[in-house]
């Protein structure tokens, strides 16, 4: 089929969502074809196991509000395509993705095109946008050295909390995990809140890898201080992505005005959609411990399903407490469990499983476990992001 001549929507249709392994030579291939064409600004990347997408949002909301053009690049999208790509203040609109998909077009070949996979392509539509503005705030996808988002020089790295997932990408301990993330460093490197103590220690590690590799000279700085004592109206456990932030706005020689974060736009995250539904889109042990503690002394019904290469079963060990009953949320897509294999770590753990999903008024409902799980439960209540 010919790549050159469609849109951007049957472009994207014929792209590799999901890959058994990375080659990374096409898409430097294609970065290097790009920079020839546009200058990219001042870029921030975002990598960790869990809270990239909040952190980014918050940082590039605050950037956008203190003047400045920025592009905020994250993924998944829970609805519309559009989502993944943010650009001062709002969802990247259909004119100007099919206007840098068309300049793609013109400056890559055919068999490039064809190389390219969904998120790859993607990466290199949010560069170009990126042109005119001064912050390119990226998120990285799967890891970090590899990442096609680590084509680029980044002029600062955020590591957020590390955790194990996608391990056969990344590996199967924290230390694998955070080494493979933070060679993606080029500059400075800003750790936020940490559940294991061997992140910091691989920091020390990777800085002395990449001093002797590259000649890197990295420079590690942490956050102490993740205890904001303001009153927002967020998630609690966002506070702690924030102090990343903050950090950052430090780095930067910004001044903080904190009521500024009250205005961001937090899609998917502990958002409460209505009365008594809210959605989440973590999908990992490390998101399930951080709403146990936002709905501490509560009992909510759980709307959930889960990909079947996540541990589910310490998800749901995790959330028990706070569980009154489950219910399992059918999804069309051949990365989910088994639905008979989530029913038996269900009754294993006596969690009250019902089978009929109907959502009451008097009780409160939390739609949890992926992106997807979201995205199905917006479609069946009709909501609509404004």
């Amino acid at each position: 089929m010919n790549l050159k001549n469609i849109t951007l929507e049957e472009f994207l249709k014929h792209k590799t969502l999901y890959y058994d392994k990375i080659d990374y030579s096409y898409i430097k291939k294609a970065s290097d074809i790009l920079y020839n064409h546009v200058k990219l600004p001042f870029i921030i990347h975002i990598v960790g196991t869990n809270g990239k997408g909040s952190t980014g949002r918050f940082l590039a909301h605050y950037l956008f509000k203190n003047d400045y053009k920025v592009l905020h690049y994250s993924s998944p999208h829970i609805k519309k395509f559009n989502e993944r790509i943010w650009l001062n203040g709002f969802d990247v609109d259909d004119e100007t993705l099919q206007k840098a998909h068309k300049f793609l077009q013109n400056i890559y070949d055919e068999e490039l095109l064809e190389k390219l996979t969904y998120f790859e392509y993607t990466t290199l539509l949010s560069f170009f946008i990126s042109k005119d503005c001064d912050y390119l705030v990226i998120e990285a996808g799967l890891g970090g050295e590899f990442d096609a988002t680590n084509v680029v020089k980044n002029d600062l790295s955020l590591i957020t909390t590390i955790g194990l997932d996608h391990i056969s990408f990344l590996g199967d301990t924290i230390e694998k995990i955070a080494r493979t993330k933070m060679r993606s460093v080029d500059k400075k490197m800003i750790i936020g809140y940490q559940e294991f103590n061997e992140v910091y220690q691989t920091a020390l590690k990777v800085k002395k890898e990449l001093k002797t590799e590259f000649n890197k000279d990295i420079e590690i700085l942490k956050v102490e201080n993740f205890n904001i004592d303001y009153n927002f109206t967020f998630a609690s456990y966002l506070k702690r992505n924030l102090s990343l932030v903050l950090k950052v706005l430090e780095e930067l020689n910004l001044p903080i005005n904190l009521e500024i974060f009250n205005s961001t736009p937090l899609f998917g995250r502990c958002q409460k959609i209505n009365n008594n539904l809210f959605i989440d889109v973590g999908h990992n042990p490390l998101a399930a411990k951080v709403l146990l503690k936002e709905f501490e002394n509560k009992k909510i019904n759980l709307i959930y399903n889960s990909y079947a290469d996540k541990d589910y079963k310490e998800v749901l060990t995790i959330l028990k407490p706070i569980i009154k009953s489950i219910y399992i949320i059918d999804l069309e897509d051949k990365r989910v469990v088994e639905k008979s294999k989530l029913i038996e770590v269900i009754k294993d753990l006596e969690i009250d499983l019902k089978q009929n999903f109907e959502i009451k008024k008097d009780e409160e409902y939390l739609a949890f476990g992926s992106f997807l799980v979201v995205e199905k439960i917006l479609e069946i209540v009709g909501y609509e992001n404004s």
